[in-house]
């Protein structure tokens, strides 16, 4: 009861929404390198790093999340709107991000030129309507789900720790950011 009480007392404070969403940044950008990789499984029968960056995280994952979390989560219970705000706004951040990486590194994380309705590979009207099926999971299903885990595990988390847990992230990301870039600029 007493060490009950003194983890109540000990964790009044808590992250920020700014550090809630870094947070969730990490937490989707990691659950989507672990989707690559089993996806890469299946498909070369063998791990392989499809992200960017050297470590466990693929950042598009993250900041997809953090899109819906910010601009869309207000249509959870509009699923028609969250659907197609989703294929729009999804479509033009994939396509801006592979054209983004094409010009900085000349590479290609992904390619659609096979696939039926696509747009210079960079987009294709498959994946476009998967983002609008994801959105309306993510939002009413997947979020929501996650959200109490990780709510109770930082009601359990000394606030100190929580800190230095993302900070400690934050500037592992920076510098994989950093270093994965040099990578690929050579």
């Amino acid at each position: 009861l007493f060490m009950e009480t003194h983890m109540q007392k000990y964790n009044t404070k808590k992250l920020s929404n700014i550090q809630s969403l870094i947070l969730y940044f990490f937490i989707f950008a990691f659950l989507g390198w672990i989707l690559e990789t089993i996806y890469c499984i299946f498909e070369l029968g063998h791990f392989y790093n499809r992200g960017f960056l050297y470590g466990p995280i693929c950042p598009i994952y993250g900041c997809g999340a953090i899109i819906l979390l910010t601009t869309l989560k207000k249509y959870k219970n509009n699923s028609i709107k969250l659907f197609l705000y989703s294929i729009v706004i999804f479509s033009a951040f994939e396509y801006l991000v592979s054209f983004m990486l094409d010009a900085l590194f000349s590479a290609h994380w992904w390619d659609y030129t096979n696939d039926f309705f696509n747009l210079n590979g960079r987009i294709s009207i498959f994946y476009s309507f998967a983002w609008g099926i994801i959105a309306i999971l993510f939002i009413n299903h997947i979020f929501p789900f996650l959200e109490k885990k990780v709510n109770f595990l930082l009601e359990k988390t000394p606030f100190i720790l929580q800190q230095i847990i993302l900070n400690t992230s934050i500037i592992i990301f920076i510098i994989d950011t950093f270093i994965s870039c040099i990578r690929y600029i050579k």
